[in-house]
């Protein structure tokens, strides 16, 4: 059948230019995806009791619990396509959420004998799809906190980050941009 694919949609609104490259990218991976509509998500919010139950159930090495499904799809997922918004320096909310139900020692990553993490996760590749109005993005705040969480703890060392940038700028040929960007898709490594 392929690899399999999870597709994580952090974007909120319905006509999303992020949606709209992220799905380019999802026909140029020519497979058939699994998506997380994050907006369709609501998330137990994180407290003392619910940190409690989800140590309890991992030293238990008890992973069959419904509150580890999300990180149980994550971690066998062959290539993950996470697309979100850039929104004020980083993400949407939601994708922050989603990371902290995903995050489980002993299901997406494990610590080493001298507490090092080491990833659990099967996917050989991550792509981050993100659009912004404006051009200063820097790498290291929505892009950079999802690639050091991937490579250095689940595990997965080619992430890479497609954009489209500039995109309300007064003056902005929006099409011309999300084309350029579409076009770039044919320069990334599929394989």
């Amino acid at each position: 059948m392929g690899k399999s694919i999870l597709y994580v949609n952090a974007c909120v609104r319905k006509d999303s230019r992020t949606k709209r490259l992220a799905e380019q990218l999802l026909i140029k991976l020519g497979k058939p995806y699994e998506e997380i509509n994050l907006g369709n998500i609501n998330f137990s919010s994180i407290s003392e009791e619910y940190l409690n139950k989800r140590d309890e159930l991992c030293s238990k090495g008890n992973y069959e619990d419904s509150m580890f499904g999300l990180a149980r799809q994550f971690s066998e997922a062959e290539i993950i396509v996470i697309a979100a918004p850039f929104w004020d320096l980083s993400f949407p909310a939601k994708l922050k959420q989603y990371l902290e139900q995903i995050n489980v020692v002993g299901i997406t990553f494990k610590y080493s004998e001298e507490g090092v993490p080491v990833g659990l996760c099967r996917a050989s590749k991550l792509f981050y799809v993100t659009t912004a109005g404006g051009y200063y993005v820097p790498e290291e705040y929505g892009f950079g906190y999802i690639k050091a969480l991937a490579q250095n703890y689940y595990g997965i060392q080619n992430v890479q980050q497609i954009t489209a940038i500039g995109l309300d700028i007064k003056g902005a040929d929006v099409e011309e941009i999300m084309s350029k960007a579409k076009d770039n898709l044919s320069k990334i490594d599929l394989s």
